[in-house]
C-alpha cells in the first residue's frame, strides 16, 4: 500500500508541474508572425518585411513598430543610399554600425544590424511593413559553383513605446538601442522585444560568384581593357584638349 500511495504521489506531482508549466505559456502571443522576402535578382535587392501582431495589435496603440535585421558579412545597406531614401521619407532605418565599407568583400567585411522602422498596412490593421535596400558582396572565386548562399535569419519584432511602458506578458524590454521611438521623440526610448513566432526556414540569397580557373583570364581582359581605355582618354585629350608645353603639341 505504501509503495503504490507513493507512486500515485509522484504521478500527481508530475501532473501538477506540467500543467503549471503549461499556465506559466502566455495563451495570448501565437498570432504575432514575422515574415520576409527578397525581390528582384542579383547583387541588388529589395528586403520586404511585415509583422504581424494578430490580437496583439490592439495593444500598440502610440507605439512605432521596428524590425531587428541581422545581415551576415555577405549582404550590406548602402548608408548614401539610405541617407537618400530617408531625406525622402521613403524609409527609416539606423545602421549599427554606422560606418560601413560598401567596397569591402564578404571575407573583409562583418555582420550588420539594422533597426527598420515598420509603417501600417493598408489592407491589414494589425500588420506592419517595410522595404529595405540590400546588396551582396563580392565572394571569393570557387572552385566549381557559380553562385554562393548567404542565410538571412528571421528579424526581431520590436515595440517602441514612449507615452506609457506595456504590462503585456507576450513583451519583454530589448536592449536595442539608437533609434527614437517616432519622429516626435528628441532621443531614443524603451524598446520591447515582442515574443512570436518561430520561423523554421530561413531566408537564403544567392550571390553569382566567379570560378578560380577564370583567374588568368580576368587579369588578361582587364589589363588589355585598361591600357586601351587609357589610349582612347590619352588620344582624346591630345586630339581635343589644351596643353602647352607637352609632348602632345609637337
Amino acid at each position: 500500500m505504501a509503495v503504490g500511495r507513493r507512486r500515485g504521489e509522484a504521478v500527481l506531482s508530475v501532473g501538477l508541474a506540467l500543467l503549471l508549466g503549461a499556465l506559466r505559456v502566455p495563451a495570448t502571443c501565437p498570432g504575432v508572425s514575422v515574415t520576409q522576402q527578397l525581390l528582384k535578382e542579383g547583387f541588388h535587392r529589395e528586403l520586404v518585411v511585415k509583422v504581424e501582431l494578430g490580437a496583439r495589435g490592439e495593444d500598440a496603440g502610440g507605439c512605432t513598430v521596428a524590425a531587428r535585421i541581422h545581415l551576415p558579412p555577405g549582404i550590406f545597406v548602402d548608408p548614401y543610399e539610405l541617407a537618400s531614401l530617408q531625406q525622402h521619407n521613403l524609409t527609416k532605418a539606423v545602421l549599427i554600425p554606422d560606418a560601413i565599407d560598401v567596397e569591402a568583400p564578404e571575407y573583409l567585411s562583418t555582420e550588420l544590424h539594422v533597426l527598420l522602422s515598420l509603417e501600417p498596412h493598408l489592407q491589414c490593421s494589425h500588420c506592419f511593413q517595410a522595404a529595405l535596400p540590400v546588396h551582396g558582396r563580392y565572394q571569393r572565386p570557387a572552385e566549381e559553383s557559380q553562385e554562393a548562399w548567404v542565410v538571412v535569419q528571421s528579424p526581431e519584432a520590436l515595440l517602441c513605446c514612449c507615452d506609457n511602458l506595456l504590462p503585456a506578458e507576450c513583451w519583454t524590454l530589448s536592449a536595442a538601442e539608437g533609434a527614437p521611438c517616432s519622429g516626435q521623440a528628441p532621443g531614443p526610448c524603451r524598446w520591447y522585444r515582442i515574443t512570436q513566432k518561430p520561423t523554421p526556414e530561413e531566408l537564403v540569397l544567392q550571390v553569382p560568384v566567379g570560378l578560380r580557373h577564370h583567374s588568368s583570364l580576368v587579369c588578361v581582359l582587364t589589363l588589355l581593357a585598361t591600357v586601351l581605355c587609357s589610349s582612347l582618354v590619352l588620344a582624346a585629350v591630345c586630339r581635343y584638349g589644351h596643353l602647352s608645353p607637352g609632348p602632345c603639341s609637337e
